[in-house]
């Protein structure tokens, strides 16, 4: 019953939608591939294996939010608004995704839930919160950059790349 009651309603579950994921690794592609020119929308979605229509949405919100520049014309394309060690991946994941607390009862600091106050798990998603608020606020696009997982020639036909945490995941 307790798996009937939270399945498919994402009340314990903290993901990040695909356009978020997305657009860390636009930004993050951006800055790998950074020579001082401008980088075509044809080139990330090459290499990152996403539609340049998809990602011509995503970064039309990243240059909105000042993040990203734009030129157009033959030597036209795209490029960080600063420099990579300037974003976190908390200032990406917000622009995209809005609010990331972890339970929806939390998302609308102006409605809160009428439990809020004699709820016996708020301490907990509260913390939970301000775990995830303290991960992305500290990791940088530099930081991201800095930390790509090397594949030491495998190609990825033949083992696919899996990073391995410092916990144990449940089964």
């Amino acid at each position: 019953m307790y798996n009937d009651f939270t399945k498919g309603r994402g009340l314990f579950e903290v993901k990040i939608s695909t356009k978020g994921r997305y657009a860390l690794r636009l930004m993050i592609d951006l800055a790998q591939h950074d020579t001082g020119e401008n980088i075509p929308v044809r080139a990330i979605a090459q290499r990152q294996g996403i539609s340049e229509k998809y990602l011509e949405q995503i970064i039309t919100v990243l240059i909105r939010a000042g993040y990203v520049k734009s030129t157009r014309g033959h030597t036209g394309g795209y490029r960080l608004a600063f420099p990579p060690e300037h974003y976190t991946a908390g200032m990406v994941l917000r622009l995209t995704e809005g609010d990331l607390a972890p339970v929806a009862c939390m998302k609308d600091p102006e409605n809160p839930c009428e439990r809020n106050i004699i709820c016996p798990t708020m301490y907990l998603w509260c913390k939970l919160a301000e775990a995830i608020d303290s991960v992305v606020d500290s990791i940088t696009l530099q930081d991201l950059l800095d930390n790509i997982p090397v594949n030491n020639g495998i190609t990825d036909s033949e083992s696919p790349l899996e990073l391995q945490c410092a916990f144990p995941h449940p089964e």
